[in-house]
């Protein structure tokens, strides 16, 4: 992961004292419980909240520097909404998701009505510092929660089957990790240098009367696409309903 601020450059606040020392003591971050204090001195604010509890932080704050950047990260709440709460301010609403954490993320961001090149620009550097960015539409964004937001949960549900099928299957359970881990990483990887369509990639491995055909033909029959596309678009119209 590439280092855009120094930790003595960010302040955090957080309302629980136990949270805040640890981090200060993992990260060497400052630490508030005051979320003005942060307002106060940010360059870039960045919005890491519960959506739910969006209009009760900012009832409070006020902005000091009119081109002082708020990016929000709260899910299903709107470009429209964040610029009612803080007007005329440049806003980037962005969805990373959890593999940021060790700097393989993936995050959408769309822009608001007052955000200039520079802001969009500051925005792509942080997000870009763990992992991959790619901006998109405001009207996409739900759908975005619905696939790389909510997506590494679906994924390690089905490296979770596929461990647990290996052990059914009689592998000891830390070899039948290392091997799922592998796989699914492993594909990943061929996926993204050979730009293959995964398709393409799956009739490759599929030999006439083989493993693997008997292997995707139960997936089939056990709905597990209709079953994935359902999920996507279960959390897409969850995303939606947060917003309203």
């Amino acid at each position: 992961m590439q280092e855009i601020y120094s930790p003595s450059q960010v302040w955090v606040s957080d309302p629980q004292s136990v949270r805040r020392d640890w981090l200060a003591s993992q990260y060497q971050v400052l630490v508030t419980a005051d979320n003005q204090t942060v307002v106060d001195q940010a360059e870039v604010l960045l919005l890491a909240i519960k959506p739910q509890g969006f209009a009760a932080l900012v009832r409070d704050l006020t902005l000091p520097n009119p081109d002082q950047l708020v990016v929000s990260i709260l899910a299903g709440t709107s470009l429209a909404a964040l610029e009612a709460a803080f007007p005329s301010q440049p806003i980037v609403r962005a969805m990373p998701n959890t593999p940021a954490t060790v700097g393989a993320g993936m995050t959408a961001i769309a822009l608001g009505q007052h955000a200039q090149p520079t802001h969009l620009t500051i925005a792509q550097s942080i997000f870009t510092a763990v992992g991959e960015v790619v901006e998109v539409p405001e009207s996409l964004m739900d759908a975005v929660t619905g696939l790389s937001g909510s997506g590494p949960g679906y994924v390690a549900v089905f490296i979770e089957a596929l461990i647990d099928g290996g052990v059914a299957a009689g592998l000891p359970r830390a070899i039948a990790t290392q091997l799922a881990l592998q796989t699914v990483s492993g594909t990943t990887e061929l996926l993204k240098q050979t730009h293959l369509h995964p398709a393409e990639l799956k009739d490759r491995v599929t030999s006439p009367g083989g493993t693997t055909i008997a292997g995707i033909a139960h997936l089939e029959k056990m709905g597990f696409r209709s079953a994935v596309i359902e999920a996507v678009r279960a959390a897409y119209e969850r995303s939606q309903g947060l917003g309203r």
